[in-house]
């Protein structure tokens, strides 16, 4: 009879890299979707009259939906699976998408931007918690990574799309409803994709489970134990899980309130910075977005050979640098501006990397998905406050002190890390997921 493998065991194969590409999908669509209505405003402005107001109304509409969305569907993921709502969410979001360019007012399109908010929200839960409980300890950082990095390519995507639409007459409508072609191909990428063979197991659904990676691998295998367990909610608030909640949303919301203000409100910010209006803002927004894009490559592979916590800190130190720079010095030249916004953004990759890596290591399978979406709901609360206060405090305060602003903020992320943050490095889920906040860290041998 054949022995069975560890999960941990199994190489890279197809399959890994396919659940990898298709997973990623919700977040390449969250960078495509929030961006590109930056890139729109240039034209939508005089075409729905919007004042400062609305513009921050529009840039909160969506992180308004997010905060929904990946607050109820990890629950929902957790209790009824990942593979069937990872198919219906795509869905959705090409639907609205479509229906974007038909809007005309401000308030239609307000309620288009939180309901694709609601169902790219949704995405996130689901589809992070699919790709970690497909991956083994040593592709898990790199498979986490290119999440990170796939938000980063859509959010590129979104620039050069919309830098392309710019001088076309009403080619806002263009711009918000172009994401119906990424979700067509999403959508055949997940149509075959399996179950999540770890959901299964804590479901109690082991046969089930065990013919899957018969089909999948050609042999046995068996995953470190987990005990089947009933998904209840409010486990996320015990003494052992509820610190990590805190400690994640800290980081996650010190790092995405700088980053979405900076992608939202981008050409906008450029242009008021010295780097031209217009069509030269928006190109000055291109090269941002793809040192953003960069950044999250290097830590793909240095979060296994430095280590989670090392590398949290000193990004936090290069990007509260990089925000203190542009809020201190007012005349930089053009590209000194661009230059200081490509710092933050390469070093943005590390905690970009580590908020989604840590919630999908630090909880058990059967709450995981709703950690991820509580975690990035309370996230989502201090960005959707400053990106809709955004333009009203440049232009009562000035672009420099929303600088130093976000400068204050990623130091708030520095000191919580240094506080707070574990080292998971070489660990299993199943390792991780019993780690304490005050747990001294271990790392395993043999990578």
């Amino acid at each position: 009879m054949q022995q069975p493998r560890n999960f941990d065991d199994i190489k890279f194969t197809s399959i890994h890299r396919r659940i990898m590409l298709w997973g990623s999908g919700g977040p390449f669509l969250d960078g495509y979707v929030l961006v590109m209505i930056g890139v729109a405003l240039e034209q939508l402005t005089p075409a729905l009259k919007l004042d400062a107001e609305w513009i921050g109304l529009l840039g909160a509409g969506t992180l308004a939906g997010l905060f929904v969305g990946t607050s109820l569907f990890g629950y929902i993921s957790d209790k009824v699976g990942r593979r069937k709502m990872f198919i219906i969410d795509i869905i959705a979001i090409g639907v609205i998408s479509a229906a974007t360019m038909f809007v005309s007012s401000p308030v239609e399109l307000l309620v288009m931007r939180v309901l694709i908010g609601i169902v790219i929200g949704a995405d996130y839960p689901i589809a992070t918690s699919m790709i970690t409980e497909f991956s083994n300890t040593r592709q898990r950082a790199f498979s986490i990574g290119f999440i990170a990095a796939m938000w980063y390519v859509g959010a590129t995507c979104a620039d050069l799309v919309g830098y392309w639409l710019y001088d076309v007459e009403g080619g806002w409508r263009w711009m918000l409803g172009s994401a119906v072609i990424p979700c067509i191909l999403i959508l055949i990428g997940r149509f075959d994709l399996p179950e999540s063979p770890r959901w299964l197991l804590r479901k109690g659904r082991v046969k089930e489970c065990e013919e899957m990676m018969i089909k999948l691998f050609g042999e046995p295998v068996v995953f470190d134990e987990e005990a089947p367990q009933e998904t209840r909610f409010l486990q996320l608030f015990n003494r052992r899980h509820f610190p990590f909640v805190l400690f994640v949303a800290a980081i996650w919301t010190c790092q995405v309130i700088p980053m979405f203000a900076i992608y939202t409100f981008g050409p906008q910010i450029v242009g008021l910075l010295g780097l031209g209006a217009g069509k030269s803002a928006a190109l000055g927004n291109v090269v941002i977005s793809l040192c953003f894009m960069l950044g999250c490559i290097p830590p793909m592979f240095w979060l296994n050979s430095a280590g989670r916590r090392p590398l949290l800190i000193g990004s936090f130190i290069m990007m509260t640098l990089a925000l203190a720079v542009l809020g201190l010095i007012p005349d930089m030249g053009a590209w000194l501006v661009v230059l200081a916004f490509a710092v933050y953004a390469f070093f943005s990759g590390g905690p970009g990397n580590l908020q989604w890596l840590y919630p999908n290591e630090l909880f058990p399978t059967d709450i995981r998905a709703s950690a991820v979406g509580v975690i990035m709901s309370l996230s989502r609360i201090g960005t959707i406050v400053s990106t809709w206060a955004l333009p009203v405090f440049i232009t009562k305060y000035g672009i420099s002190n929303v600088m130093l602003m976000g400068a204050g903020i990623s130091l708030i992320g520095l000191l919580v890390s240094i506080a707070f943050a574990p080292e998971t490095r070489g660990l299993t889920l199943a390792q991780t997921s019993q780690m304490t906040i005050r747990s001294k860290p271990v790392t395993r041998t043999g990578y």
